[in-house]
């Protein structure tokens, strides 16, 4: 049987969420069969584990405000690595394809010759809603699923279209929105959200650490403060999020915050 990855080649391997379970079987002979891996601040280690002893792991993790690594840096390293015959996988969390920058760097490495293959893997949407036993769409409910980013350029605000995102026959689904959840709540019911909409609020998704709280979108800001660690935060807005299947006890914690009212939120 030839190997999963040839000499000189490199794939863009999505580790979902965190759980290595929730790995597919591709990705787990990919990781096993390279010989240098560059991989995401949020990849664990359960998952790194499965590399071969003799692979080189090197961290180019972005964090938001603590970046090991610029893209360019990494699209550098990656065609370094390729061109002196390594077998390469690129380990993001998630999907690859999902605000994983996977088009740059398969850009990068095409522009010098080289062959680059993605492999997905399961998004933190999607495993933040089967945690808390949710469906992203609902028939009569959520005819539509959107996913967009809060994480702006340094010193650019957000520049989101707020009226199609306000829709409340759709999900939206906001990865990093730990930061601007005043903004985002506030530019939602501006432009016609109704303040009662039911949020998820997502940490640590998939993982024994997962925060998982049930919210609306008028308690949004005080509902993200209440996370008192640095783990990117997903926001689930939507109607669709307040039906709910009964999980078993070992799922993860999910709890709601208090139906006091919220100072007002105002977007001018």
């Amino acid at each position: 049987m030839a190997e999963p990855i040839a000499p000189g080649e490199v794939w863009l391997v999505g580790a979902g969420p965190g759980d290595p379970e929730l790995l597919t079987r591709k990705a787990e002979k990919l990781i096993g069969a390279a010989s240098v891996i560059f991989f995401d601040a949020l990849v664990s280690r359960d998952i790194l584990a499965l590399a071969p002893a003799e692979a080189r792991c090197i961290p180019v993790g972005k964090r938001s405000g603590r970046h090991s690594k610029t893209q360019k840096e990494i699209n550098r390293l990656l065609v370094s690595a390729a061109l002196a015959g390594e077998r390469v996988v690129r380990l993001k969390g998630g999907d690859p394809s999902i605000f994983g920058r996977s088009a740059e760097e398969v850009a990068a490495l095409a522009a010098a010759g080289i062959s680059a293959r993605i492999c997905p893997g399961i998004t933190a949407a999607s495993a933040a809603a089967a945690g808390a036993g949710i469906s992203l769409t609902l028939r009569g409910v959520a005819q539509r699923f959107q996913c967009v980013t809060a994480h702006a350029r340094a010193g650019e605000p957000l520049s989101l279209d707020w009226k199609a995102l306000a829709d409340p026959a759709a999900t939206l689904a906001i990865y990093m929105g730990r930061g601007a959840a005043p903004e985002i709540a506030a530019r939602l019911m501006h432009n016609g959200l109704a303040s009662d909409t039911s949020v998820l609020v997502a940490a640590n998704v998939s993982l024994p650490n997962a925060i998982l709280i049930r919210t609306r979108l008028d308690l949004l800001p005080l509902t993200v403060k209440s996370i008192d660690h640095d783990a990117p935060v997903l926001l689930l807005i939507g109607s669709a999020t307040a039906l709910h299947a009964e999980l078993p006890c070992a799922g993860p914690l999910i709890r709601s915050t208090p139906t006091y009212q919220n100072p007002v939120i105002s977007f001018a």
